[in-house]
């Protein structure tokens, strides 16, 4: 099992990956459960991502709460 500090360090580092790429408005699929199948919606992000409790989140269009990075997929 991952030591939080290291999960931390992992998700703070993937956001700044994905704010240095992608601009708040970038358009993205999402899923708000298990990522797999059909997504749930297209939207664009209203935030930049940030961490929230060890994980690297980002704020959707529309959508209630933060969703992970995982969990979203940008459309090209």
């Amino acid at each position: 099992m991952m030591k939080l500090a290291t999960q931390i360090k992992n998700a703070n580092a993937d956001c700044d990956a994905f704010n240095a790429k992608y601009p708040v408005g970038t358009r993205v699929k999402y899923w708000s459960g298990v990522r797999g199948g059909k997504p749930d919606g297209e939207t664009t992000t209203r935030s930049t991502a940030s961490l929230v409790s060890a994980c690297a989140c980002v704020w959707l269009e529309g959508v209630r709460g933060g969703i992970a990075l995982t969990h979203i997929e940008v459309i090209q």
